[in-house]
């Protein structure tokens, strides 16, 4: 339970930071600032951050031009929706103690 509790908090804490930093990356592209490398959105998403960085993406209209955010962080987001599946229904028996 304490496992599922930490994994829950992580992944909300990533999704909240992929969330904001689309939402600080707009807010410098509109001031014209130094800008959030494009690479760091997706390691955001590969961690465990990809919802938040998507509906960042739509809330705030960023990135919605490039086909590789348009595409590629919803294909994240399937890939790990498929991962968790596959861990969940795996034969495998895995415990902490």
């Amino acid at each position: 339970m304490v496992v599922i509790s930490i994994i829950a908090g992580y992944l909300a804490l990533m999704n909240l930071i992929g969330f904001a930093m689309m939402g600080i990356d707009k807010h410098k592209a509109v001031k014209k600032l130094w800008r959030i490398p494009e690479y760091t959105f997706f390691v955001i998403a590969l961690i465990g951050g990809s919802v938040g960085t998507i509906i960042g993406m739509r809330v705030f209209h960023h990135k919605t031009r490039h086909w590789y955010f348009v595409y590629g962080l919803p294909l994240i987001l399937i890939l790990q929706a498929a991962l968790v599946f596959c861990i969940a229904n795996s034969p495998l028996q895995f415990s902490i103690m």
